[in-house]
């Protein structure tokens, strides 16, 4: 099974449609409440619903999801001189993904008991276009948010140490659709690191991620230097880095790691440790994302 252990658990939503095209006369016969319609689209739909909650004994390399919605809604129509009954699954689930093969899963056992039940008495059956539908919310998660990376790390900087967690940032980053228009390593002095973050506000960077500096080490002045800088705090964010982290590795907690703006520009400070980089930047991708919007003035 593909690991998905590093997700995080939110809302998410899916939804499928499908058809099952058939004669003009099964389409009529059900409108006019021949075929018992109610009784044969509520087998399809319970039959729909069973199959939803077991996909993940169905695939095998399915993943449980607990679904908390899930809803199957049919159509009948008659187009270009076909019958197209159409059937849609659209389902919610809190979780470390989404409930896009429940809803698919639904779409075709609903189409498979309705194909079962009327075949004998329609040749022109033919089940087709099952596919999921366009995720509004991930639709909206456009641009190419302009990021830059500070290194905080007194040994790196002299060259003694090869920076590995900005490399780490710069890949998920990268990963997430948004463009890392500069970076930078400096010793862990809290002027070095105002004047750079300082500098990269002045060129409307939106964002600005350091690492290193967020422990309780007498050199880990990061946070502080940031902090001293920061116009608005962004608690939240350093709230779900660290529950993120702390699921992982109690030591999450040592973190003193800030978030908050600057201007229209948010700052993140970041772990030093790779593991550290990592799991924090996850738990809060691309969702930070969003904040510009909000710090130009866009509202929620």
């Amino acid at each position: 099974m593909r690991d998905i252990s590093a997700e995080t658990e939110s809302l998410r939503s899916a939804a499928a449609s499908g058809e099952l095209r058939c004669s003009t006369s099964t389409i009529r016969q059900m409108k006019e409440g021949i075929l018992l319609k109610d009784n044969l689209l509520g087998m399809a739909r319970s039959a729909a619903l069973l199959a939803a909650k077991n996909a993940d004994r169905l695939i095998p390399d399915c993943h449980p999801a607990g679904l908390d919605a899930l809803e199957i809604g049919f159509e009948e129509e008659v187009k270009n001189g076909a019958g197209i009954l159409s059937i849609r699954a659209s389902g919610k689930s809190i979780g470390r993904r989404g409930p896009e093969t429940e809803v698919l899963t639904a779409v075709s056992i609903a189409a498979l008991v309705l194909y079962d039940a009327l075949r004998v008495m329609d040749g022109q059956l033919e089940i087709g276009r099952i596919r999921l539908l366009e995720n509004p919310a991930r639709a909206e998660q456009g641009g190419s948010p302009r990021c830059a990376i500070l290194v905080c790390s007194d040994s790196t900087a002299a060259g003694k140490r090869e920076d590995k967690s900005g490399k780490i940032i710069s890949a998920l980053l990268a990963d997430a659709g948004a463009e890392v228009a500069a970076y930078k390593i400096v010793p862990d002095d809290k002027m070095l690191i105002r004047q750079q973050i300082a500098a990269w506000v002045e060129q409307d960077i939106a964002f600005v991620f350091t690492t290193g500096g967020t422990g309780l080490g007498p050199r880990d002045h990061t946070v502080d230097a940031v902090k001293e800088m920061l116009e608005r705090d962004a608690d939240g964010i350093t709230e779900a880095m660290r529950h993120y982290g702390q699921q992982r590795t109690p030591m999450a907690m040592m973190s003193r790691a800030v978030a908050g703006s600057i201007g229209q520009t948010l700052v993140i400070t970041l772990p030093g440790s790779s593991a550290g980089a990592r799991e924090s930047l996850r738990a809060v991708l691309p969702a930070v994302f969003h904040a510009r919007k909000m710090l130009k003035g866009g509202g929620h």
